[in-house]
């Protein structure tokens, strides 16, 4: 099996530029996820930000945790479980208008670093579909045009811990699916491993790494480049010992974006096959998706396309 896909954003800067774009390249065409290094988010900023997170699950989450499992005697299951995870979850709005003060339970330096690592993922997420733009033959600041709806994108974190799981055979992590949104940027622990992607019919496991920053396509990237970038189904494998943290952070469209493939990535033979993508309003596919998350993208895709309309495209149909 080739190697899991690893950029180093700084070469980008000098005679390693086509390289790499070339490698962002394959990594979105084949994987559907890479793993950046030297992305520009200071090593130690990301070392407080693990230790805040770590202490926070362990102040006030761990034992609501541990209750949740003994009220549902999820230690003593003996058949698989498909209806839950195994994961401790909260979630942080940022944009477009940030609910970060009104979490419970957060102490004052975790609200203001999960603030400044926002706006940092905020600024990389933008980078990166700029290079994506790039190596699609897009104009510099499509995608983020299709994301903008009227009040600029979605942009949230879910922040999860996994604790250690008796029965990893028997409950997942967090269950096979696909990402409904844009672009996902992942801070995880680089210590206890789970994370898993499904590529030519296999589980292969995301490396953890240090202070890397993991990238994987949504559902909108696939539409709008139809079908050229993919959208790939992951899951977390729960293990016996150790927390594992995820810090996912989902650079989204608006809601009220309309999602379409950008015309000058829509071949003549797809059109004349009817091979293109949906068009559609970004809330209008979430609020499908929340019902059928854990089941296979390509009905939604179908479920929209019977459903799409003469939804006006805005200013970028001629980008």
């Amino acid at each position: 099996m080739e190697n899991f896909p690893i950029i180093n954003l700084e070469s980008l800067n000098g005679e390693g530029r086509k390289a790499t774009m070339e490698k962002i390249k394959d990594a979105c065409e084949n994987w559907g996820f890479f793993e950046l290094v030297s992305h520009g988010i200071p090593t130690e900023f990301l070392d407080t930000v693990e230790r805040l997170t770590k202490e926070h699950y362990r102040q006030c989450l761990e034992q609501r945790f541990k209750e949740l499992v003994a009220s549902k005697g999820l230690e003593a299951v003996k058949t698989e479980v498909n209806d839950m995870d195994w994961e401790s979850t909260f979630y942080l709005r940022h944009l477009p208008k940030s609910n970060i003060s009104e979490v419970p339970d957060l102490e004052d330096q975790y609200r203001n670093v999960m603030k400044e690592f926002a706006l940092k993922l905020e600024k990389l997420a933008e980078q990166l579909l700029d290079l994506l733009c790039e190596n699609l033959g897009l104009e510099q600041g499509y995608l983020k045009k299709a994301f903008y709806g009227t009040n600029g994108p979605t942009f949230g974190t879910k922040v999860s811990n996994y604790p250690p799981c008796p029965n990893p055979e028997l409950i997942k992590g967090l269950r096979a699916h696909t990402d409904a949104g844009g672009l996902i940027l992942l801070f995880q622990d680089d210590k206890v491993s789970g994370l898993q992607l499904l590529k030519d019919g296999q589980w292969i496991d995301v490396p953890p790494m240090r202070h890397s920053i993991v990238i994987n396509l949504g559902d909108q990237i696939e539409v709008i480049t139809n079908g050229k970038y993919k959208s790939v189904e992951h899951r977390v494998i729960a293990q016996t010992d150790g927390t594992r943290m995820s810090i996912a952070s989902f650079y989204n469209p608006g809601s009220d974006a309309v999602i379409y493939p950008a015309p000058t990535l829509v071949e003549k033979e797809a059109e004349e096959k009817n091979q293109v993508y949906p068009k559609f309003v970004f809330e209008d596919y979430m609020k499908l998706y929340a019902g059928v998350k854990f089941q296979p993208k390509e009905p939604r895709f179908e479920a929209m396309k019977a459903v799409e309309t003469n939804i006006s495209l805005g200013p970028i149909a001629t980008a």
